[in-house]
């Protein structure tokens, strides 16, 4: 057989180490493709995304600098909210996890709690054109009042920059950053990874605890999750 001559011309021991090798490679393949084709692998999150000057963007880390158009043609940029908290929401009205955080009325909740706070919270549309959950302009606008959201703006992002430049994966997918323009938040809105409307309540979130800790000056204790949700629609 190929293998036993292989064996016998590599040596048993050597031939077993690379087999071993080949096995894992395997192995790993699909665990990183998840990511890509619902929800995120464990142990992903946060992990890849570049700031600014080329380095990972990671949770106590300086957030990767963005600007984008919103809904109403204006620009929206990380400087312009230094000194303030600001959450990044990455959205997609046809996911059934999006659904279940906008049609219990979570999300809204959450946008009107926490904005009147004075929190900047911005949702980001990062689907391609052509792909599952791209929307134009006109179609958010419609879409923010269809469902009463309150965001501080809602970004168009169809060529996937300012997603990649955090590595959102899931929506939805949420970050918070503080004051300094430090990433404090990655990860999960909750700790139910489902699309039942019946687990919003009584589920830990994520986002309100980090923002309360934090607002009153205490370590966030939960910095990291995995996020849970339909992968982003980027553009292949």
């Amino acid at each position: 057989m190929a293998w036993e001559s292989y064996v016998r011309r590599l040596g048993a021991r050597r031939a077993v180490a690379y087999m071993a090798v080949a096995v894992a490679a395997l192995v790993w393949v699909p665990v990183a493709h998840a990511a890509t084709v619902g929800l995120a692998a464990p142990g992903l999150a946060g992990t890849d995304s570049q700031g600014s000057a080329g380095q990972p963007a990671r949770v106590g880390a300086t957030a990767p600098a963005f600007s984008g158009k919103d809904s109403q043609g204006k620009t929206q940029s990380l400087a312009q909210y230094r000194g303030k908290f600001v959450v990044l929401e990455w959205t997609n009205r046809d996911c059934p996890y999006t659904q279940k955080q906008y049609n219990s009325g979570n999300m809204q909740a959450l946008e009107r709690e926490w904005t009147a706070k004075g929190v900047v919270w911005l949702t980001v549309l990062s689907s391609a054109a052509g792909e599952q959950g791209y929307l134009t302009a006109a179609q958010e606008n419609a879409q923010i009042e269809k469902v009463h959201a309150h965001p501080t703006a809602a970004i168009l992002d169809p060529t996937g920059e300012i997603g990649k430049l955090y590595s959102a994966k899931t929506t939805p997918h949420m970050f918070i950053i503080d004051p300094e323009g430090k990433l404090i938040y990655d990860g999960a809105i909750d700790d139910k990874p489902t699309t039942d409307l019946a687990d919003v309540k009584g589920a830990k979130n994520y986002v309100s605890a980090a923002l309360t800790e934090a607002m009153a000056g205490q370590r966030v204790e939960v910095a990291s999750t995995r996020p849970y949700g339909c992968s982003v629609k980027y553009a292949e």
